[in-house]
């Protein structure tokens, strides 16, 4: 399974669920205002704003939230000036970093970040120097009978399918961003569930770390990158092969 969809599966397990709401609400909010300040404060004629209010709402946002930052995104309250910027560099032992930031103060976010990467031994690197090894993909993640899940997928959405990926009792679908929006309606009108879906980047190739000390390395690289306010997601192209990965997580309880 490609290192984003694993790291994103540890941090399910691993979350401490009311520190990360509060979290959660902040980043959500931010992309909330972005995308409205971009696109209009429409979500009908906004597909950017409409995916945000609806992961948003699937989190619990309270709608009246929701109406006071479109008000800050249209002029009608006041509201924080915010900037949308990706990182990239490499993180310990080659690993590929892409962030996704908004922030309110460039300056300070930068040197943030960049203390992080030297902490971990990384480099905080030029724009364009690790993108070309990430695409733009729709992902949903499903527990349980992989074979059942396979064939309900195939069944059911082989039109949307770029790529199936099945490890122990997890499959990943993998579809285009285009028909994200699409497949994750069609999945809730089966009431087929999943662990989680989101529009991210996935890397094309990953680094395989086969070390108990460097895995635990890099899980705290990511979860200090993912847990940075400004840091709305973080995505590293690492893979840790499941006997290793048991091991770290035992070590990081």
């Amino acid at each position: 399974m490609a290192g984003h969809s694993k790291w994103h599966n540890i941090k399910h397990r691993k979350e401490r669920m009311d520190k990360i709401r509060g979290k959660l609400f902040s980043k959500l909010s931010r992309e909330i205002m972005i995308a409205a300040k971009q696109g209009g404060a429409d979500p009908e004629t906004n597909a950017k704003l409409r995916f945000a209010i609806k992961k948003a709402k699937s989190a619990g946002f309270p709608s009246e939230n929701i109406e006071k930052i479109l008000l800050k995104a249209q002029g009608k309250l006041e509201g924080e000036e915010l900037h949308e910027i990706i990182y990239e560099g490499y993180g310990p032992f080659g690993v590929a970093v892409l962030l996704e930031i908004i922030t309110d103060n460039r300056n300070r976010t930068a040197s943030e970040i960049r203390r992080l990467f030297q902490k971990y031994n990384g480099n905080l690197g030029e724009s364009g120097s690790v993108s070309w090894i990430f695409k733009k993909k729709g992902v949903f993640l499903f527990n349980g009978d992989v074979k059942e899940i396979e064939n309900k997928i195939l069944e059911n959405f082989l039109e949307y399918v770029e790529d199936i990926k099945i490890s122990d009792n997890e499959v990943e679908l993998i579809v285009s961003p285009e028909n994200y929006e699409e497949v994750k309606d069609k999945l809730d009108e089966m009431k087929m569930s999943y662990v989680s879906s989101d529009l991210t980047f996935v890397p094309e190739n990953t680094v395989v770390i086969d070390d108990v000390d460097k895995a635990v390395t890099i899980l705290k690289f990511a979860e200090a990158l993912e847990d940075h306010d400004d840091v709305q997601k973080a995505h590293l192209n690492f893979f840790i092969p499941p006997q290793i990965l048991e091991k770290t997580l035992e070590l990081l309880k």
